[in-house]
């Protein structure tokens, strides 16, 4: 009996692990290829989402969009807009610097009401 419950067990933790792969990284895309669903900025998006979190999900979750604004925090491979958009680039950019006006692109995976922030995953920069 025992063993049966050990083997369910690993079962569905591999099954939840797999899950939030699936979910935080949504497989291989190239979002270069892709069309740009919507082009907005940062304060504009964080906004959107603040007021009505459903919509915004509806409206943005997993999609392309372009996203403007100004640097507040470079951290390795993650790049903070107007302190409320986290951009998370696929490679470190070591030319971007703080309070640079850039352009983004990636895919939208969440927002942090907590933190009130906006997650953008497979990020690239348009313009500097």
């Amino acid at each position: 009996m025992r063993k049966k419950i050990a083997i369910a067990s690993i079962a569905l933790c591999l099954i939840g692990f797999s899950g939030y792969q699936y979910v935080m990284h949504g497989g291989a895309r190239d979002l270069s290829t892709e069309e740009t669903a919507f082009t907005v900025t940062a304060t504009a998006i964080t906004t959107e989402f603040s007021t009505n979190p459903e919509s915004s999900n509806k409206k943005y979750l997993e999609k392309p969009i372009a996203i403007s604004g100004k640097v507040t925090a470079v951290t390795g491979t993650e790049i903070t807009l107007d302190n409320t958009v986290i951009c998370s680039l696929k490679k470190e950019e070591t030319s971007i610097k703080n309070n640079q006006s850039i352009s983004i692109k990636g895919r939208v995976v969440g927002y942090d009401d907590l933190m009130g922030e906006v997650k953008i995953d497979q990020c690239f920069i348009i313009n500097k």
